[in-house]
């Protein structure tokens, strides 16, 4: 905590054999839940090959893996070469559900801000409002993408637990 603030940052330093550390906050084993709105106000970092997100898991990953329990994006931003004023949203699941073979499907968008506007010149609302028929992604209030969910196998992990990770 800096200055009242939480800061997640990476790090020019060797690690475990790599030249860079960095860090995560999740919840997994503590909070998990279905449906509902969160939002996270912040600022993201500038730089070439940062990839900051903030986004969520089913919490049945250690039992079923990935894709099978479900990954949604609220928001990752991929920097360098412009990245910096885009904001993505997207889920993840695997095509046909828990019975079946491995086949990672994704529906994803993104905005990007205008007028020189970046999603590290200022702090930003990033918000996910998920129900038991859609998943649906803002950004300061400003709706970007809608994915229709149903209790089909294919999208059975978006009708149960997931916890949050921010990194």
């Amino acid at each position: 905590v800096k200055e009242g603030l939480l800061v997640i940052e990476a790090r020019k330093e060797s690690f475990g054999g790599r030249q860079y550390t960095s860090s995560r906050i999740k919840t997994q084993g503590k909070l998990s839940f279905k449906y509902g709105r969160v939002d996270v106000r912040a600022a993201m970092p500038e730089g070439k090959g940062l990839w900051p997100a903030l986004w969520m898991m089913g919490e049945n990953i250690s039992s079923v893996g990935w894709p099978y329990c479900g990954e949604i994006d609220i928001m990752e931003m991929v920097g360098g070469s412009g990245g910096e004023a885009t904001v993505v949203g997207t889920a993840h699941w695997n095509n046909g559900g828990l019975g079946t073979s491995y086949s990672p499907a994704s529906y994803g968008d993104d905005l990007t801000l205008t007028g020189g506007e970046t999603l590290a010149n200022k702090f930003h609302v990033f918000s996910l409002v998920w129900t038991e028929n859609s998943l649906t992604w803002y950004i300061d209030d400003l709706e970007y993408h809608v994915m229709a969910i149903d209790d089909s196998a294919s999208l059975a992990a978006f009708q149960k637990d997931f916890f949050l990770l921010f990194n």
